[in-house]
């Protein structure tokens, strides 16, 4: 996108003498103001008045007689010869020199001085900008004395808005000449102008020519900067709220060449333009296509980067790509069909036979009863974005304008902005073309909008899921990844979720996966699918529980899912997706039926050795998800002899033995923080994921003939021991509990296994609810039993919690808390002061001051309040 100027509002043309002027001489001699009367100077005004009006009057069409009077002490009168009125035709205007108005433009130029009389110096910048909008000679001539630029810049700071006015207006029309752009920047405009819109009270003129020298300046790029300093750039976003028209669009179009140099894109979302623009794109009145223009330009700007894009949806624009009117041509709506909401839902007939004139359908809805319809807002934007798309697509109305201005530009990179209702409308619709080029751009645009719950329900009420599980079918390997990534980014939200396993979206992505070929990116996007439809944790919630929410009178599976029905009571039937009805009645529902059928594909033998291979690969990401399903399949369809089959412990010993966990601090250190954390986080989660389905396969007894559990204690107790995140641990130690169980019926605190449970689980789990807990209830059930498991003189476990940082929240306790917790964190920060290398740390926390008022109140604590404090250096 080419930065933008502002073109010239005027076409001046001068009268041009054809003849030398040779007999025509103009003494100027400064005047001296002390000794100027008011008599002169009323008349050598008037007369500097009338040359004005004279020489720069563009609607003069012959020459008069010209007197210039410049007198120094009232006398002395210069006359100037008379010329004969000749009149010119246009063809000769444009072809010759302004020869007399050069003639006067250094008189003007000397009249800028600083030691001139205001309204002097006021009247001859008001003529140098009228003779700028000549054109490029004209300002040429301007521009050959120097001192003119600082002169003019140096009166932005007058106190006249028409003088201010002039000076911006002539800077505006120096500063469209590319030559001499640069020079106006040196001359401290940006400065004086910054200075001049932070006035309070200014005219709608001179903040239009300040802000349309800012446009012309912001076209070089090495300018940007400059204009975008803390000082200026608010203001430019706040003349964004200007009542003056001509003021939004010389903002909007400052803020659209600003936004084309990338290293500004922070500095103007940081000073709030998003919303600013987004308010100004969805104004709809009279004059207001410039405006739109330029605030939708610099927003397709700033949506290249991922975290803009977001900010601008949030404000309710969907990113649309542009694939030329030609492609729109391929949309065939069929000429009848019974009428139905965009996700397919149809709405049930009265009778078999249609009405003999055809007015049940051309009258259905008309007689819907208000009261009871329950049609939501986001099925009403639904239909109303589908028919005005559809509409506009018939007749040929979409990017026709668009497509003249970019012909020269490939549509493979165009872009534009629609409000969220037709951009989710219009999207749609690309889905359902030929062009495969279209189909996976729209896929994409799908899945970058997708970024809430709000616009994911969008997509599924305007018919997305439909279109895109066909597209999985697709032979294009593009049209297929934008596809499946559109429905990733949609099923994060549990209804749509439901939507998509009804439309049967496991089968194509099962073969995805089971196929060689497969990308790693296709790969993860089909397993995160699988992953959040075969979800355990959400499986085991459905067996026990599906009854009421909180009072609600759907159950979990009822909100937004195909199991929902939207009632239009009346003389019409109603919208139905239903299968939740039938279920209720104890019938199983077509929809479920085959929901059952296709999670039974799961279950296939390709599918699980495929799964089991990626346990085997380096990808964390990948671990974790093949984990997940893998663990579904033991819950729902117990299918042990094919996990046997395909060497299930290979690949739980591949995720346990991540090279990550051998890190030492040396190697952290060569590492860069953020990544390594990252790659500790990623590799907790896959852990996490496999200790859990071990758990679970360990309570099969065929599992457990099979497997080595010693190999799987040492693996699991080196995790225990590594850097990976605390809540991961969870399911590590559970599972290392069960694996010690079926070696004997030890439960000694003292067993290897149990002591680092208890060292690297238990005690920084209890010392971390003591930190963060904003219960006093669970602080101090935590406390206890820290203090149990001290006391029971489980080894290292006093140093454990001093190295997990307790005694600052411990010494909180005894300030803060009561009782039971009181007492036992006494006994906790004692048991810790035996080693003399924990005194600088309890002295730190404060506890003494803490302890001589627990001493002193002679509470119930004050014995071992009093025993602690001897044990402190104090």
């Amino acid at each position: 996108m080419m930065a933008s100027t502002i073109p010239l509002h005027f076409n001046l043309k001068l009268w041009s003498n054809p003849h030398p002027n040779t007999h025509l001489d103009v003494i100027a001699v400064r005047p001296r103001r002390n000794r100027r009367s008011p008599t002169a100077s009323f008349y050598s005004t008037q007369q500097q008045h009338h040359l004005l009006l004279r020489i720069f009057n563009p609607k003069s069409k012959s020459v008069h007689t010209v007197l210039t009077r410049v007198s120094s002490d009232g006398g002395g009168i210069v006359d100037a010869a008379s010329q004969q009125s000749a009149s010119v035709d246009r063809d000769t205007l444009n072809r010759n020199s302004p020869s007399l108005g050069d003639g006067y433009v250094s008189l003007f130029v000397r009249m800028l001085g600083l030691d001139n009389d205001p309204l002097d110096r006021e009247q001859a910048i008001v003529a140098l900008w009228k003779y700028s909008l000549g054109g490029k000679q004209y300002i040429d001539a301007i521009m050959q004395f120097r001192g003119c630029l600082n002169l003019t810049v140096n009166l932005l700071k007058s106190d006249s808005s028409s003088t201010c006015e002039a000076a911006a207006g002539l800077l505006r029309e120096i500063s469209s000449v590319n030559l001499y752009r640069e020079s106006v920047a040196e001359s401290g405009a940006i400065e004086e102008i910054t200075g001049l819109l932070s006035r309070s009270c200014l005219t709608s003129e001179v903040k239009e020519q300040s802000i349309c020298t800012l446009w012309n300046l912001s076209v070089d790029e090495k300018l940007r900067m400059k204009i975008a300093n803390t000082d200026l750039l608010p203001l430019v976003i706040k003349s964004l709220e200007d009542e003056d028209i001509k003021v939004k669009e010389a903002a909007g179009g400052v803020l659209a060449n600003l936004a084309l140099s990338k290293s500004l894109h922070s500095i103007m979302v940081e000073a709030g333009v998003i919303p600013e623009l987004a308010k100004l794109f969805r104004i709809d009145i009279e004059g207001s296509k410039v405006i739109k223009k330029e605030a939708r330009n610099a927003l397709l700007e700033l949506a290249k980067d991922e975290y803009n894009r977001i900010l601008i949806i949030e404000e309710g624009l969907v990113i649309v790509p542009m694939i030329g009117a030609a492609a729109y041509k391929a949309l065939t709506p069929s000429l009848y069909s019974w009428p139905s909401l965009p996700d397919g839902s149809e709405i049930k007939r009265n009778s078999e036979a249609p009405s003999k004139y055809g007015a049940s359908e051309l009258l259905l809805g008309l007689n819907v009863d208000e009261k009871n319809a329950e049609i939501d807002e986001i099925k009403m934007n639904a239909v109303v974005g589908r028919t005005q798309q559809q509409f506009l697509a018939r007749i040929g109305a979409i990017e026709v304008e668009d497509e003249r201005k970019f012909q020269s530009e490939s549509t493979s990179r165009r872009f534009t902005l629609l409000p969220w209702m037709d951009g989710v409308a219009r999207l749609v619709l690309i889905l359902g073309l030929e062009d495969e080029l279209a189909i996976s751009r729209a896929a994409e645009s799908i899945a970058d909008a997708s970024i809430n719950e709000h616009m994911q329900i969008s997509f599924k009420e305007a018919g997305a899921v439909k279109h895109l599980v066909r597209l999985l079918h697709h032979n294009n390997d593009s049209v297929r990844l934008a596809a499946t990534y559109a429905l990733e980014r949609l099923s994060v939200s549990n209804s749509v979720c439901q939507v998509i396993e009804a439309e049967g979206v496991i089968c194509p992505l099962l073969n995805a996966l089971k196929h060689s070929g497969t990308s790693e990116i296709l790969m993860e996007k089909t397993l995160d699918i699988l992953a959040r439809i075969l979800d355990p944790g959400k499986e085991m919630k459905s067996k026990f529980y599906d009854g009421p929410v909180n009072g609600s009178k759907k159950g979990l599976n009822a909100m937004g899912s195909p199991d929902a029905t939207v009632p239009l009571d009346g003389n019409m039937d109603k919208i139905a997706v239903s299968r939740s009805a039938a279920g209720k009645t104890g019938n199983v529902s077509i929809k479920q039926t085959d929901v059952l059928i296709h999670r039974k594909d799961v279950a296939d033998p390709a599918v699980i050795a495929r799964l089991v291979e990626i346990l085997k690969t380096p990808s964390l990401n990948l671990q974790r998800k093949a984990s997940s399903i893998l663990e579904f399949l033991t819950i729902t369809e117990p299918c042990l002899d094919i996990i046997l089959s395909v060497d299930i412990e290979s690949g739980l010993e591949a995720v346990f033995g991540q090279k990550i966990l051998d890190d030492t601090e040396s190697d952290m250190d060569d590492q860069q923080p953020e990544l390594h954390a990252l790659k500790v986080e990623e590799a907790g989660l896959a852990i996490s994921a496999a200790s859990r389905l071990l758990t679970k396969l360990l309570d099969f007894e065929q599992f457990r003939q099979t497997i080595n559990p010693a190999r799987f204690t040492k693996l699991l107790r080196k995790t225990l021991r590594s850097h990976i995140p605390l809540h991961n641990k969870d399911w590590v130690a559970a599972c290392l509990v069960k694996l010690s169980s079926l070696s004997g019926p030890s439960q000694d605190l003292d067993g290897p296994v149990n002591l680092e449970v208890t060292l690297y689980e238990t005690v920084p789990r209890l010392v971390e609810q003591i930190k963060t807990s904003f219960s006093p209830e669970a602080q101090e059930a935590a406390v206890i039993e820290l203090n149990r498991i001290i006391s029971e003189g489980v080894v290292d476990s006093t140093r454990a919690v001093a190295a997990e940082g307790a005694i600052f929240p411990l010494v909180k306790v005894i300030e803060e808390g009561r009782g039971r917790a009181v007492e036992a964190a006494l006994a906790i920060l004692y048991n810790i002061s035996m080693d003399s290398e924990n005194h600088s740390a309890i002295l730190a926390a404060g506890a003494v001051p803490a302890l001589r008022r627990i001493v002193l109140s002679q509470g119930p604590q004050w014995m071992q309040a009093l025993h602690l404090l001897r044990t402190l250096p104090t």
